[in-house]
């Protein structure tokens, strides 16, 4: 009879034959049995179709053990053994970490009754925060249906783990975060079907005791041979064993089948009832109209989810959590965890998701958003309270790098609203846009300058003063449209006319409408904005007409951290409200005269 073990056998067989390509086979033997087990004894999928709704999840949190992925995904008939060889090749799927190409690495959630998420992790990473973070979030939301396997082989990169096999030691440390902590012999494929076949209660962490090497005689629990692949000669030998010892290697076991009881769903199309509802001149703080937006979509599209970090009455997603309770979820100060919560959320595009917090504790997050980039996924971020006009909190409190951070993640689009109508208008966009949305979001409370029946699209700026001889175009966004637009009043009655620009995103930053109008005031360009000069506003706009004959651009910017002040005090002293842009105006005037 053709048994798991003889399966493991396979999966080792499969590594192996892809030596030469295979550069991480010690931490893969480690978790042989393991994933056969997994994928044919516990988890109730179709392999034909890894991205069925209803299938289990795995995540394969040790990704450089991608290798072993792949060799079950072999096993299962999914991939030819013969894709294995072109492992980390230019024009192979398979990548030397897993990629969404695979669709089988990432954190899915959907909406089906009977799905279970199985996490593979490497003793390694138990030393990152965001482990415990998650843990923490696991236990307190009593996810029964999350089991996390955590691979103990002892041994890391450059040393050996902090605890290696000191397992009791891992054990106290789950069941301290709340979690069903439970030792294995990691190589014994009978207690890893009894330990994987229980009902749970609670969040369950199996702590595999292996060997890093397993069955390479040459490597078993040696240091010096992560990430390295197998000499050929090795190989044949280890090959030559593991063929003697599989006795029926042409049958193949196929995993349980799931159930069909996820619904379909769509995604797409998310809209809003109607038009925002503001009158021009009141005013509202963005970031409260981000999260009377927000409950508005909610209210008509049953998909949107909402995310937040203890912040909500900050960020003002508390509106949708009151009227939406069920899709609301409460992810505390753990930044990193509610990122990576929020990619498993919108996986196999079955949610709209939106998480809020301050602009600036996102940078906690950064690895968790460049992955999510990586893999594809579709979020919507609200970082509000961005800048130094959040007043008397202080630098610690102020985005003032968001920008920079979000403009630099390939998938990402920028929004900067700058009004009511505006951010409403973002939380529409953003929810049919892919990719990671960013929507910045201000404290004060500025007019609504928008008619509630215009038309926005991502990636087309706003002209929003003008007048046929205007001299300078000025481009500002939140707090500063607001004051580019005093100052162009201002300076209207000193007889001097400027255009200002309202770019809504930032990227993608609309330099059509940019030099269109720029030409029109001689190439002369001043941005403002309340964000440190690098990577910001005034960056983008010096990138897109970079190639223009003639353009010349002045950057009003916050040039060094800054300090506890109301809002007004800060804006001045760091040159980024109304006197500075008129300042600024007049000087940039009066230095093409005298160039003239």
């Amino acid at each position: 009879m053709f048994t798991l073990a003889d399966l493991t056998e396979g999966v080792r067989t499969s590594l192996y034959s892809s030596v030469c390509a295979c550069i991480h086979p010690t931490s893969c033997c480690s978790v042989a049995e393991i994933m056969s087990v997994l994928f044919f004894h516990t988890m109730r999928y179709r392999p034909e179709d890894p991205r069925n709704p209803n299938n289990d999840r795995f995540v394969l949190s040790k990704g450089h053990a991608a290798p072993v992925l792949y060799a079950v995904w072999a096993e299962t008939g999914y991939l030819k053994e013969s894709d294995l060889l072109n492992l980390r090749k230019i024009d192979s799927t398979l990548e030397g970490h897993p990629v969404p190409v695979s669709d089988t690495h990432l954190p899915h959630v959907s909406s089906c009754s009977l799905y279970r998420v199985y996490c593979l992790l490497g003793d390694g990473e138990l030393s990152e925060g965001a482990v415990w973070e998650s843990m923490a979030f696991a236990s307190y939301y009593q996810l029964d249906n999350l089991v996390a396997i955590l691979d103990i082989n002892r041994l890391g990169q450059s040393d050996p783990a902090p605890l290696q096999h000191h397992m009791e030691k891992y054990q106290r440390r789950c069941e301290a975060f709340g979690w069903n902590a439970i030792i294995v012999d990691g190589h014994s494929v009978e207690e890893l079907c009894k330990v994987l076949g229980q009902p749970r209660h609670q969040p369950t962490a199996i702590i595999a005791k292996t060997v890093k090497g397993k069955g390479i005689p040459a490597a078993e629990d040696k240091m010096g041979w992560h990430g390295k692949p197998l000499p050929k000669d090795m190989a044949d030998s280890v090959l030559k064993e593991l063929n003697s010892r599989i006795l029926n290697n042409n049958k193949r076991l196929y995993p349980p089948t799931p159930m069909d009881d996820a619904p379909p769903v769509s995604v797409r199309n998310i809209r809003m009832p109607s038009a925002p509802n503001y009158k021009p001149g009141e005013k509202i703080a963005t970031r409260k109209a981000y999260g009377l937006a927000l409950a508005k979509l909610g209210r008509y599209n049953e998909r949107v989810v909402a995310l937040d970090g203890d912040t909500k009455n900050s960020t003002f997603c508390e509106i949708f959590r009151n009227e939406h309770p069920n899709r609301y979820v409460e992810c505390y100060i753990a930044e990193q965890n509610m990122v990576s919560v929020a990619v498993g959320c919108a996986a196999r595009d079955r949610n709209i998701v939106f998480a809020s917090t301050f602009a600036t504790f996102f940078t906690r997050a950064f690895d968790q958003l460049r992955m999510a980039a990586i893999s594809e996924s579709n979020i919507n971020l609200c970082g509000s309270h961005c800048g130094v006009s959040i007043g008397e909190d202080g630098p610690s409190q102020m985005g003032l790098e968001d920008i920079a951070m979000f403009r630099a993640i390939p998938t990402a689009t920028v929004f900067y609203p700058s009004d009511g109508v505006s951010t409403e208008k973002a939380v529409e966009l953003a929810a049919n846009t892919k990719g990671i949305c960013f929507i910045r979001t201000s404290r004060p409370e500025n007019a609504i300058i928008y008619n509630c029946n215009e038309d926005f699209h991502v990636g087309q700026a706003k002209v929003v003063y003008k007048s046929n001889d205007d001299q300078i175009t000025v481009i500002g966004a939140g707090v500063t449209l607001h004051e580019a637009v005093a100052a162009a009043e201002q300076l209207k009655k000193e007889r001097i006319n400027i255009r200002v620009i309202d770019p809504f995103t930032i990227k993608p930053l609309d330099a059509k409408t940019i030099i269109d109008n720029a030409k029109a005031t001689r190439g002369r360009i001043i941005t403002v904005e309340d964000h440190y000069y690098e990577g910001g506003l005034g960056e983008a706009v010096c990138s897109s007409v970079v190639n223009e004959p003639g353009f010349s651009v002045h950057r009003l910017a916050v040039a060094h951290v800054p300090r506890s002040g109301k809002p007004a005090e800060l804006l001045k002293i760091f040159g980024i409200d109304k006197d500075a842009i008129i300042q600024a105006v007049k000087k940039m005037m009066g230095s093409s005269a005298n160039a003239k």
